[in-house]
């Protein structure tokens, strides 16, 4: 649910509120009572991260995920045919 801000035309009282999209207005100023409220256009708060904190390592980027599978593979693929070649032997 969005914050919209809203302003009195009367006593110029501005405040947040917190409601639905679905919701109708405020038309009354909690301030001075009067049916003077008007919805002002705001900027919005963009993103808003919460919790302990976000950062570069909690996520691997896509192209060294690829790189270090590969690595895995490779180093699984040369100790079985090592394992093969000295079996044999």
């Amino acid at each position: 649910m969005p914050t919209y801000e809203y302003e009195c035309t009367d006593c110029s009282h501005q405040f947040e509120q917190f409601q639905s999209m679905s919701e109708k207005p405020i038309r009354k100023c909690p301030k001075c009572k009067k049916n003077s409220v008007e919805k002002r256009v705001s900027a919005g708060a963009g993103i808003i991260f919460r919790g302990t904190g976000f950062y570069e390592t909690d996520y691997k980027r896509a192209g060294e995920k690829k790189t270090d599978e590969k690595k895995t593979d490779d180093s699984k693929t040369s100790s079985k045919t090592e394992t093969t070649k000295s079996e044999s032997a």
